[in-house]
């Protein structure tokens, strides 16, 4: 009779031996980087390591749960080795593994340090597209990101405030980074904190026209050496004015593109011009966007002309890589926040306690940079997919 194996691990859990050491070694891992964050909880009690939790909750995440408590659920599904994927102790013989509770999980959530639970996911995303990019040479050497903000409306505090969070998302609708904006503050005062640790050199910043500030324009290009494309409004309307008045009727147009989609079809028009001696800090160009918008439905017809200014000379960018640009901040909507919201029903989760509606919206996040980077550009197909089979999600991160 073979002698009884030494530990209570199920030898099903041996076809992790199979992986392949190159896949595991390449890239710090998920379970790597979830075990830089501090542990909320009392010492006493834990029954369940941190970077445990939160991976079984990432999994559910990307296979579709919208709650506390469908993590949870799925989570109880889970197979040992499944768990033991996720990084699971082993505590008792009978069942070498337990999933976390839903108490647990939201126990997590509520108390996790925001900051850093966004530093380690972006760090994760980051990390797996620069791999990416390094051998696909047909990526543009320009990067864009795009910063917007975006608030939770279910997630209502106490005293009546909202969760207001602001991101920096890449073309390609990887979030980068997320902070949470302070009840007492607004976006201006988040922005900075929010690129302090990205590497943006070379890259192209496009943001709104509230965070077109003078110190925004300093900060990316003499000390993040990167270029920005400002819109602006009201809050600058002597430069407003300026670049409003200028004879747009005679310069030519230098892009015009069409889309259809979300029952609207949409034209754009762009021009640019060179304007020696713009006041705000490092403008070369001043631009102007006509949106022509028809509501397929109703047949409504608006028309809106925004204004903006860039960094970037007219040798630095082209007409079509100028309204590239521009059309990829507009597409954060469609991107980060439709996604969210539709999705995974963002707008509609009553998460409102603590960290908890910001860790779930950064758990979105990561799902949908995992989906993107594994190929994925229907967002729900790919949730429905990993939903279908409890394997998929941990594979799809990097948990084997």
């Amino acid at each position: 009779m073979p002698a009884a194996p030494s530990s209570p691990i199920p030898s099903g859990l041996g076809q992790l031996a199979g992986c392949d050491p190159a896949c595991r070694d390449e890239l710090p891992g998920l379970l790597d980087q979830l075990s830089r964050l501090a542990d909320p909880r009392r010492r006493r009690g834990r029954r369940h390591p941190l970077p445990y939790v939160l991976a079984v909750a990432a999994c559910a995440v990307l296979a579709g749960a919208k709650s506390l408590a469908a993590i949870a659920e799925w989570a109880a599904d889970g197979s040992d080795l499944l768990l033991f994927c996720c990084g699971a102790s082993l505590r008792d013989p009978d069942r070498p593994f337990r999933a976390p509770s839903e108490a647990t999980v939201r126990r997590v959530l509520q108390r996790i340090d925001g900051d850093a639970f966004d530093t380690v996911i972006g760090d994760w995303l980051t990390s797996r597209a620069a791999d990416q990019d390094s051998r696909q040479p047909h990526r543009p050497v320009r990067a864009a990101v795009a910063v917007d903000g975006k608030s939770l409306r279910g997630a209502v505090r106490a005293d009546g405030r909202r969760v207001h969070l602001i991101s920096a998302l890449r073309d390609d609708g990887l979030v980068l980074a997320q902070r949470e904006v302070d009840a007492k503050s607004n976006e201006i005062t988040a922005f900075r904190p929010l690129l302090e640790r990205l590497n943006l050199s070379g890259a192209v910043v496009t943001f709104d026209a509230l965070l077109t500030q003078t110190d925004h324009a300093k900060f990316l290009v003499e000390e993040k050496k990167a270029h920005y494309i400002a819109v602006l409004k009201a809050n600058h309307p002597g430069l407003q004015t300026l670049v409003k008045d200028l004879p747009w009727k005679e310069i030519p147009l230098l892009d015009r593109t069409r889309d259809t989609g979300h029952g609207r079809d949409e034209i754009r028009r762009l021009k640019a011009v060179t304007v020696p001696g713009l006041p705000f800090p490092h403008a070369d160009q001043a631009l102007q966007i006509v949106r022509r918008r028809r509501t397929v439905r109703t047949g409504k017809v608006s028309i809106e002309r925004v204004y903006a200014i860039t960094s970037l000379t007219a040798h630095q960018a082209n007409a079509a890589d100028l309204a590239k640009r521009v059309r990829g901040h507009w597409a954060i909507e469609n991107r980060e926040h439709h996604v969210r919201d539709v999705t995974f029903g963002e707008d509609a989760s009553r998460v409102r306690t603590g960290s908890a509606p910001r860790a779930m919206a950064s758990l979105r996040n990561l799902a949908i940079g995992a989906l993107r980077l594994a190929g994925w550009d229907n967002i729900a197909e790919g949730l429905r997919h990993h939903g279908r089979d409890m394997t998929r999600p941990p594979t799809t991160l990097g948990l084997t």
